[in-house]
């Protein structure tokens, strides 16, 4: 007899606590749509739920979650069925705005790998925990695309231009990283995660926000950034991500390094250098953009962003940069244009107009949201 096939989200019931456990190990717990599917019926049902108070999301392994099941979505787009593609990122724009307008707390712990999509499940939480074993990164200019589920709202509003920086270079961030950019909350070492769960279900009729937060407070560390962490040079990152054009910010980072060799700076300039430059312009300003947006609208224009992406009537980028890093591994993307000065502003504005509604493509309808908290209308 065949043996069942294991959930690929498991689900622990702990008095008015509930815990998540992403649980697809084997690939880093990248979202499958079976994944997004039950978490979005789990947030919805635990919202209207009087008895769930508290909701934790975890990864099983060394990831909580390495994004997108994107080899499934290349797969796709390969056979013609790019609307198959679409179906997926808006389901999981709309996990992501649940998850921004959730009216109960939802706390991440990111244990491990945390990129692209899985940034979107936990970000948009109340309370994001890292640890010393937290790699954070949005890679996707090296894929040939940019930063979505609702990347564009969350790191425009990082400190300075630290959010653009992130997002075209793709840096590896770690859990001190995160804390003291804000993308975390709070920092616990990983030996403590145990006993915060179990500290954390003991939420009974306590005020959620407030319990959690005593409880975290009393786990969390503060670890400062290493000697040579971006997050020493804030200084150097404002002066260069500032400027208006990824052009200019190549141009004034290697000004600087004119000044004073750095590794860092050398090694900046190399990562933009080796990225797509469709992906660098676009994801440039997406960023600008949703500095002056609220989360539901950069998930919809992020939404109808990607739809281009997936249709690839405007570049191939995405497939050919899938092809070079995840698929034959060669590193070595032919991307198209190739040289930025090519990549005119006339091509960037294509993404972010609206799709032809040919094929049944319509722009993302979010679910209206009842009994929003203040911190979540804050993000409208």
């Amino acid at each position: 007899m065949a043996s069942e096939t294991p959930s690929q989200v498991l689900v622990e019931e702990i008095s008015s606590v509930r815990i998540l456990t992403l649980n697809r190990p084997n690939q880093l717990n990248a979202l499958s749509l079976n994944m997004i599917t039950r978490l979005l019926q789990l947030f919805l049902a635990y919202e209207e739920d009087p008895r769930v108070k508290l909701v934790i999301v975890k990864g099983q392994g060394i990831a909580f979650c390495a994004g997108g099941d994107v080899p499934a979505i290349v797969r796709d787009i390969r056979l013609g069925k790019w609307g198959r593609s679409t179906d997926f990122m808006s389901l999981q724009h709309t996990l992501n705005y649940v998850m921004a307008t959730y009216s109960k707390d939802q706390v991440s712990i990111l244990n491990g790998i945390v990129m692209g999509g899985g940034a979107g499940v936990s970000v948009h939480g109340r309370f994001r925990i890292a640890t010393e074993n937290t790699v954070f990164a949005m890679p996707e200019t090296s894929l040939g695309v940019f930063p979505t589920v609702g990347a564009s709202y969350f790191l425009s509003r990082l400190p300075g231009f630290f959010g653009e920086y992130v997002a075209l270079t793709g840096a590896r961030l770690d859990g001190a990283e995160m804390l003291a950019c804000g993308l975390a909350t709070h920092f616990v070492p990983s030996t403590k995660l145990t006993a915060l769960e179990a500290d954390l279900c003991r939420v009974g009729s306590s005020d959620p926000v407030t319990f959690a937060s005593i409880i975290l407070d009393a786990h969390t560390q503060y670890p400062h950034p290493k000697h040579r962490s971006a997050c020493q040079r804030l200084d150097v990152i404002d002066k260069c991500f500032s400027r208006r054009t990824v052009e200019e910010i190549i141009s004034e980072l290697e000004r600087e390094a004119t000044h004073k060799p750095d590794d860092w700076i050398s090694a900046t300039v190399g990562a933009l250098k080796k990225a797509s430059p469709a992906g660098l312009k676009i994801s440039l300003r997406s960023i600008r953009e949703g500095r002056l947006q609220g989360v539901g609208q950069c998930l919809i224009r992020e939404n109808r962003m990607v739809s281009h992406v997936m249709k690839g009537d405007i570049s191939k980028d995405f497939v050919e940069g899938c092809r070079a890093i995840l698929i034959d591994k060669d590193r070595n993307p032919k991307w198209e244009p190739r040289r930025l000065e090519d990549m005119k502003n006339s091509m960037v504005e294509q993404y972010f107009k609206r799709m032809e509604e040919e094929d049944g493509w319509e722009d993302l309808k979010l679910p209206p949201r009842k009994h929003l908290p203040a911190s979540a209308i804050a993000k409208l």
